[in-house]
């Protein structure tokens, strides 16, 4: 696995026999390779804009430093942002004979679009049908699932897998079901009306498909009037974080440089780790 191009040179819909081996063949080699990760986390909203790549950032950061050994699938195939948030921009994957090994970037394991296509250009892609939604779709989904069968992780004790934004139409699919002993999914969400009536119908869609949802982490806590909380108490799920706007964050994620563990951001976090750390003991 070179480029996004040779993947994509790879992938023949055409043939239905050589689609269902190329399938068998990738799932089997994504459950060998995940079967070395103790938890497997999707952070997801189905909303754009709300902070996902960061909070996804920011969790691996403090799983890290409690001493996890942690690694992040950002699956965003057009806006890849956490090799930027975690000081990785320019680097690569590094290929073996067993896979693809993914650089480190403060102590946590990237596997990035970005590693595989010109960071500076959009994804143009080219087929049938003229690239219609179904089609897309099938390409996009064929990309991620290639891409988890190819990369090395090694022993992880958490996998997180930061989804793009419109993950309610389909990407919970394209990867839940390809992930074994999923541990479930943390919602991202701001406080905004326009935001949470989004979010809400990925919640409901991650649950129609059987996954667990962690909880909510609202973004931006500072800025709008709350609706976050009617969504929790609707849907009975907590709230496991609240994040206000930060300018020194924001610099942070610019840079790729963490802030210290004592910010009071960081802290949130640590115990927004801790949360899922007891969530997961009590299951």
């Amino acid at each position: 696995m070179s480029d996004l191009k040779t993947i994509l040179e790879r992938l023949d819909f055409k043939d239905d026999a050589k689609v269902q081996t190329q399938l068998v063949d990738q799932i089997l080699r994504v459950r060998t390779r995940l079967a070395l990760i103790g938890r497997k986390i999707l952070v997801l909203s189905g909303k754009g804009g709300v902070g996902k790549s960061m909070v996804t950032s920011q969790l691996a950061l403090a799983l890290a430093r409690q001493g996890q050994r942690v690694g992040i699938l950002d699956a965003d195939l057009n806006g890849p942002c956490i090799p930027r948030m975690l000081g990785l921009r320019g680097q690569s994957l590094r290929y073996e004979p067993g896979g693809a090994i993914p650089p480190l970037g403060h102590g946590i394991k990237v596997a990035s679009m970005s590693f595989l296509s010109d960071p500076s250009s959009p994804l143009r892609w080219k087929g049938p049908m003229d690239l219609t939604p179904v089609w897309l779709g099938m390409m996009e989904s064929a990309v991620i699932r290639e891409f988890l069968s190819d990369v090395a992780w090694g022993e992880l004790d958490t996998l997180l897998f930061d989804l793009p934004p419109g993950a309610a139409a389909d990407k919970p699919p394209a990867i839940s079901n390809l992930i074994p002993d999923l541990e479930g999914a943390l919602v991202v969400t701001t406080p905004s009306a326009v935001a949470v009536e989004v979010v809400r119908k990925s919640i409901l869609y991650a649950r129609d498909l059987g996954i667990r949802v962690l909880g909510l982490v609202v973004n931006m806590d500072n800025l709008f009037e709350d609706s976050a909380q009617a969504l929790s108490a609707e849907l009975r799920l907590p709230v496991l974080a609240r994040i206000s706007l930060d300018q020194d964050l924001a610099q942070s994620l610019e840079s790729g440089l963490p802030l210290a563990e004592e910010y009071p951001v960081s802290r949130i976090f640590a115990q927004l780790a801790q949360k899922l750390n007891e969530s997961a003991g009590n299951r």
